[in-house]
């Protein structure tokens, strides 16, 4: 699918700061004042189409997925190629990252995905607003990577939240074991699947920082306003601050998987002790059974009219006194 925008002017041809997105078929021209194209599974002669009006290159899916940087940033022919792994689906099981090529010309900006990042519709809903964006495509494109971080915050964010929520409950006093024990699997499946979603983040941050680098570099020189070099360092510091927080979150990840692993570990150990002291407990009881289950002779006991009740009595003793006793020294 080929979407186009371009800058929205009022009747007297000024621009209201906000794009027109729509679906371009493929049997009309891309307009001329074409400010961002964005190919979403392009077939071939979409690709076609636009390299023949930009007179550029389009990657095709397998070179977008190359992670070496001479071929996911470089120059080529008047036009910057920028590939970066951006996250999807955060929100669900399907949580993953995908390969995005930016095309940075000096009139249009091009992207080329096969996903479709929230992001990326947050940026357009945010683009079709008055002074939503600006009228160049660095503008489009600084606007992209902005909303790109706002995102990436968002799901730390929330990530955050639900990691405090998880470390009360793991060092929550709950006196029932079922639910205790039932408790320790969700977390561990929980933390398990923050920490999945966290380190897609990181790598998608690491990723848009490379490239926020490669244009800081570009740009120096290039003929690009001030203001634009200036918003794109403010967007490489939010980079980095995120990246920070996304390491403080999967250093408190770590920590919580250490202490409910340690839990585990104590609960096991407590069942084990469990069955050391039973075993212990009814070891007396066992020998006296054995003593008295002997095929002798002579054994007094046995000629005895109490000799059996006071079998009886033994075992309960020797089984009663180590528990007490247990329990005395808090061993129980």
């Amino acid at each position: 699918m080929l979407m186009v925008a371009t800058h929205v002017s009022d009747t007297h041809g000024e621009g209201l700061g906000q794009l027109e997105r729509r679906v371009l078929p493929l049997t009309e021209p891309i307009p001329a004042q074409a400010l961002w194209i964005d190919l979403i599974e392009p077939t071939r002669e979409e690709d076609r189409k636009v390299e023949q009006f930009l007179s550029v290159s389009i990657p095709t899916r397998e070179e977008m997925s190359d992670i070496e940087p001479s071929e996911t940033l470089y120059s080529e022919g008047g036009a910057r190629y920028m590939s970066a792994r951006l996250f999807y689906h955060l929100d669900d099981e399907m949580a993953d990252i995908a390969g995005i090529t930016f095309i940075l010309t000096d009139k249009t900006l091009v992207t080329v995905r096969y996903v479709e990042p929230l992001s990326f519709q947050m940026f357009v809903n945010r683009a079709g607003r008055p002074n939503g964006c600006g009228d160049t495509p660095e503008a489009v494109m600084a606007g992209l990577f902005e909303t790109i971080m706002d995102r990436g915050a968002d799901v730390l964010q929330a990530a955050g939240a639900q990691i405090d929520k998880l470390s009360r409950n793991v060092f929550a006093d709950t006196v029932d074991p079922s639910v205790r024990n039932a408790g320790y699997q969700s977390t561990l499946r929980a933390l398990g699947r923050h920490a999945d979603v966290i380190s897609k983040v990181r790598e998608s941050l690491v990723s848009v920082e490379r490239i926020l680098l490669f244009l800081s570099a570009s740009y120096r020189t290039a003929r690009v306003p001030l203001e634009m070099r200036e918003r794109v360092k403010t967007t490489l510091r939010d980079v980095t601050s995120l990246e920070e927080h996304a390491s403080f979150l999967n250093n408190k990840i770590q920590f919580l998987l250490d202490a409910t692993l340690g839990l585990v570990n104590l609960e096991q150990n407590n069942i084990i002790k469990l069955f050391s002291v039973m075993a212990v407990v009814f070891m007396p009881p066992t020998l006296i059974a054995s003593i008295y289950g002997m095929n002798f002779k002579t054994i007094p006991e046995l000629e005895w009219s109490f000799g059996y009740p006071m079998a009886l009595l033994m075992m309960v003793g020797a089984a009663v006194f180590p528990y007490v006793f247990f329990r005395w020294k808090k061993w129980l």
